[in-house]
């Protein structure tokens, strides 16, 4: 049976066509190299060089397997190589789950850091509610998620990412368009439209202390799973939102975004499970600063 090594000494042969310079460049003594080229043919059933007193040359046969030899070494060096780089993460896939609030904060800047320094993973960025993510990378279905912080969950770890406040969207026309900035004193009675708290949790519960912090209860008029859509709903004047301030990035026509005063803030994490094997998270989770990754 040929084995690699045999491959190479003879590469090495064909190369110089002397067996002392191709046992100096193989770093051995030249009867192992002969006793090798000597096995090959043997093994091939076919004569791959002609031995000379000073040099050999290579036979129809013997160039013809030195083409294909080298074809296969570069193919198995390259075998090798791939299984390291799969092993430290730098080769393989990775999927990742983004709410798209982070489209408009981390995710951009952190692919792009990821993508530069590690080109030959592949990563596969989808965009889900935030209340399924995290249910999503339990399941295996992600292998990391960008989200609001969901707090203590058993099986998953998260790192804070990046934390933005929320502020007022409404239609130009509003009464309280005009003011810089709005407090919760100006909203008894204003129909909000928000998305369901078993959507946003986290924006949910931030929107409704907001209020409850200056002594009102919150007035739900409409309920959107989406971002977009409560924004849109609010350019339609239907209600005003309370929403991450990265919304007012988007440029949407017949909205304004005004400041909230003493504003309340919510978190991105990145969460994953400790338990995911995949060579290309460590990686990723250190571009996104998880500390001993």
């Amino acid at each position: 049976m040929i084995d690699i090594r045999q491959m190479r000494y003879f590469v090495a042969l064909a190369e110089t066509l002397h067996f002392g310079r191709a046992a100096e460049r193989l770093h051995i003594s030249q009867p192992p190299l002969s006793r090798q080229i000597a096995a090959l043919e043997k093994e091939l059933g076919v004569r791959l060089l002609e031995r000379g007193s000073r040099r050999a040359t290579l036979t129809h046969a013997g160039r013809r397997f030195l083409e294909d030899a080298r074809a296969v070494l570069a193919a198995y060096d390259q075998a090798c190589r791939n299984a390291r780089l799969a092993d430290l993460g730098e080769l393989g896939e990775l999927s990742i789950g983004f709410m798209m609030h982070a489209a408009y904060t981390v995710v951009p800047r952190l692919t792009r850091r990821f993508v530069d320094k590690h080109p030959l993973v592949r990563i596969e960025l989808r965009e889900a509610v935030p209340s399924l993510l995290v249910d999503a990378v339990l399941a295996g279905r992600f292998d990391a998620v960008i989200t609001f912080d969901p707090g203590p969950m058993r099986g998953v770890a998260a790192h804070r990412l990046h934390e933005e406040r929320l502020c007022l969207a409404l239609n130009p026309g509003h009464r309280l368009a005009g003011k810089a900035a709005v407090g919760p004193e100006d909203l008894p009675g204003e129909p909000l439209i928000a998305a369901p708290a078993e959507a946003v949790p986290t924006l949910h519960d931030a929107i409704v202390r907001y209020f409850r912090s200056g002594g009102i209860e919150p007035s739900f008029r409409l309920e959107a799973q989406l971002q977009q859509t409560v924004v849109s709903l609010v350019a339609e004047g239907l209600g005003i939102a309370l929403v991450p301030a990265s919304m007012s990035r988007i440029g949407y026509p017949d909205v304004v975004f005004r400041e909230l005063e003493d504003a309340p803030s919510v978190a991105h994490v990145v969460a994953w499970r400790p338990a995911n094997l995949n060579p290309a998270l460590r990686p990723f989770l250190a571009e996104a600063g998880v500390p001993g990754m």
